[in-house]
């Protein structure tokens, strides 16, 4: 009997996730299979159709390839230096965000709605804003910190290679940390109140109840937000070719496959570049799914 119920509900969940993964195979699944195709061929933009086979030439050869070009793993260091740090503060500040959002107080709702402005704005537009703010010529940002004496002379916070990447880090966190916070503020509002009603009778302190106890139970909730936005920054692309375009300091495997598929009119470079991104996505993703059930089972 509880076999049949498991059989028929195991036969509902793939019922109701078939139309799903039908439109995510004519959407992903196709645009996916050609680039891996085009990876191994010599194939040109305006010349998909006359594609010549040449198997890992554009990974890997005596003459050059891929994983031979330090083009590219500059890039793939920008971008897990760029995923790190920023994922990092992110869910540090969104943490701290939903905390405080989590209080009662007047005016709360107001407050949430606020916090979600720079999530709500386009990158795009965001890039160019903050590309204005950081201007060295006229940009607000210089103009303040001359007035209070922290500078004596406009500084080029985009080109100079010091300050480029931490720029772009400071931009990603202030518009991605609401997003950290509205998932960690979801799995706040599922602790029941009796929890905290509890841990008040015994007299347990606010630091001891957050780490033994909100802090375990929040960790599936922040599990999900740092898979997510590990994933997005990942494949940080608008935010660095708006803001810093042509940038070695801060290409990303995102910025460096579209600049060889399109620019450099170097289609199948380019698209060996967009197979590697999503291997190394998969690696990491599978990697961190690994590591986050490993220790969610030991909390």
């Amino acid at each position: 009997m509880f076999q049949q119920r498991r059989v028929r509900r195991l036969i509902r969940a793939w019922g109701l996730l078939l139309p799903m993964l039908i439109v995510l195979a004519l959407v992903a699944a196709y645009p996916l299979y050609r680039t891996i195709y085009f990876s191994f061929t010599n194939a040109q933009l305006d010349l998909l159709d006359n594609a010549q086979f040449i198997g890992v030439a554009n990974y890997y050869s005596a003459e050059g390839g891929l994983l031979k070009s330090p083009e590219w793993w500059n890039a793939v260091g920008n971008t897990l230096k760029f995923t790190f740090w920023s994922v990092l503060f992110e869910t540090l500040l969104g943490l701290i965000v939903a905390l405080c959002l989590h209080k009662k107080f007047r005016g709360r709702g107001i407050f949430r709605a606020i916090v979600l402005i720079p999530w709500a704005i386009p990158t795009v537009v965001s890039a160019k804003m903050w590309n204005w703010i950081f201007n060295d010529q006229f940009g607000l940002a210089n103009d303040l910190l001359m007035k209070i004496g922290i500078l004596k002379e406009p500084f080029a916070w985009t080109i100079n290679p010091h300050t480029v990447m931490p720029v772009i880090i400071f931009v990603d966190v202030w518009k991605t940390t609401p997003f950290m916070a509205l998932l960690i503020l979801a799995g706040l509002q599922l602790i029941p109140d009796h929890i905290y009603q509890a841990a008040k009778i015994d007299g347990i302190s606010s630091f001891r109840l957050f780490f033994k106890v909100i802090l375990p139970i929040l960790a599936p909730s922040i599990s999900v937000a740092l898979i997510f936005r590990a994933l997005d920054a990942l494949r940080i692309f608008d935010l660095i070719y708006v803001l810093t375009p042509d940038n070695p300091n801060t290409v990303s495997m995102s910025v460096f496959a579209r600049y060889n598929l399109f620019d450099f009119d170097q289609f199948a470079y380019g698209s060996a570049a967009s197979s590697m991104l999503f291997l190394i996505l998969c690696m990491l993703t599978l990697s961190y799914l690994y590591l986050s059930k490993a220790i969610l089972h030991r909390l």
